[in-house]
């Protein structure tokens, strides 16, 4: 089958989900040459087969809110395939989730885990619970109504989920005490969890301070470093958070924030003091960025929903990291990029990048890694705290940290040398899309038709 009617085979499957048939498409037209040189996937379906959930599970949950009033919420998990391990991905609590968000981020996932060289399959799940002004209280008879359910469906050997947008310490601990309820047992069934009982060091830190070393990676191939690099960031969570501090460790300038409302410029950059304030602003105060513009006189701005683009990405600058959510660089916004002069655009978000965007990057040049490589040290120290809890051990700071070095290192020599090896040399998306294909799809073929 061409692409083109994988593609078509693909939309007639799944009408309705475009976040979904996005991830396909980028996927499909990347891996075509591999599927050309090993007919026997063809004659396997492997990529179809990838395609489509192995479950996908859907349930109601029901909990009480702090006024006795009974709320309503859906519950997702899709388990997209365990070729090469038990399922891992994270849980989103956040509006925006639907299945078609949720088979694009566990489809996503396949191809992050695979690179990571840790034996994880992909899945990713969540629901349409929205934390943001609930008490701790109404969280946790959340958490503890969605966990009722999703203990049928996982185990430490099975299915391995982690945080994501709206998922943080908080809420891992949550439903990691109503799963410990439930079962009676203490396993590693979740990651993320908290230093002293089964959590491991760096995991908060890892999807932000992956993609930095990942993108340090890609600017060594240049004989280049990010010290002295002004970079754009988007998000103020986690991975921003966490990305923002090791630029400023590394000696580069981050000069931008976001949030769901607008984004602060600051022409000085960060500073450890400050990037303190945000952390504490976004993760105990749950305030609005807003707040750090005014402590620190810089500039504010709004961010308009109807626009055609986004003005964060029309600043001058060397290095943009995309870490709030998909789709947030359309086509305008990489000519933007292109325009102001920034050489390197590294994912910290899942597919933040629209395929025009992308399209437009490539073609003007512009080192790009896209999110399934450059932000896997999150789900690859996920895996780390699963080796250790497996061990019944836990590793210093220091050790987690040379081994995300590692773990980033390998993946962006891997995603060079399969890009090289299939005609595409230093095409970061087209090498992640292949590694990451070629270790799934022969793991399958080993294991017959199931």
């Amino acid at each position: 089958m061409s692409h083109n009617e994988i593609l078509e085979s693909i939309r007639k499957r799944n009408p309705n989900e475009p976040e979904f048939l996005q991830a396909a498409e980028e996927v499909i037209l990347s891996i075509m040459p591999v599927l050309d040189r090993n007919p026997a996937f063809t004659k396997l379906r492997i990529l179809e087969r990838m395609l489509e959930p192995e479950r996908l599970i859907s349930f109601r949950v029901t909990w009480l809110d702090d006024k006795g009033d009974v709320q309503l919420n859906r519950g997702y998990r899709i388990q997209m395939n365990s070729a090469i391990g038990p399922y891992k991905g994270g849980l989103r609590f956040h509006p925006s989730v639907t299945p078609s968000v949720l088979k694009f981020l566990a489809f996503e996932q396949i191809f992050k885990n695979a690179l990571t060289g840790i034996p994880m399959g992909g899945a990713k799940g969540g629901s349409d619970f929205d934390p943001k002004g609930k008490s701790d209280n109404e969280v946790m008879k959340f958490c503890q109504a969605f966990m009722g359910e999703l203990a049928r469906h996982i185990n430490h050997r099975l299915d391995v989920p982690a945080g994501d947008i709206g998922v943080g310490g908080r809420e891992i601990g949550f439903l990691f005490g109503a799963y410990k309820k439930i079962k009676n047992e203490f396993t590693g069934v979740l990651t993320g969890k908290g230093i002293g009982w089964g959590g491991s060091l760096i995991r908060t830190e890892a999807t932000g301070y992956g993609l930095i070393y990942f993108a340090e990676n890609m600017l060594q191939e240049k004989k280049e470093s990010i010290k002295d690099k002004t970079c754009l960031v988007s998000g103020s969570g986690n991975v921003a958070q966490y990305a923002i501090e090791k630029i400023i460790h590394l000696g580069g300038k981050a000069v931008t924030s976001s949030d769901s409302n607008g984004y602060v410029y600051d022409e000085a950059g960060f500073t450890q003091e400050k990037l303190d304030f945000l952390k504490d602003l976004k993760n105990n105060r749950r305030g609005r960025i807003k707040e750090y513009a005014d402590k620190y006189k810089c500039v504010y701005v709004d961010i308009d929903s109807k626009a055609d683009h986004n003005s964060l990405w029309n600043i001058k600058a060397d290095c943009a990291f995309p870490c709030a959510t998909q789709n947030e660089i359309n086509e305008k916004d990489a000519n933007n990029l292109v325009k102001n002069g920034v050489k390197l655009v590294g994912e910290g978000a899942n597919m933040p990048t629209s395929i025009d965007g992308i399209n437009v990057l490539l073609a003007n040049g512009i080192s790009y890694s896209p999110g399934k490589a450059s932000n896997a040290g999150g789900v690859a120290t996920s895996g780390l705290e699963m080796t250790q809890n497996f061990m019944g051990s836990n590793w210093t700071r220091e050790e987690v940290d040379a081994k995300l070095v590692g773990i980033m290192k390998n993946i962006h020599d891997t995603c060079l040398a399969a890009a090289k090896e299939y005609g595409k040399p230093g095409n970061y998306m087209v090498g992640a899309n292949i590694a990451g294909f070629l270790k799934v799809a022969k793991a399958m073929q080993a294991q017959g038709v199931i």
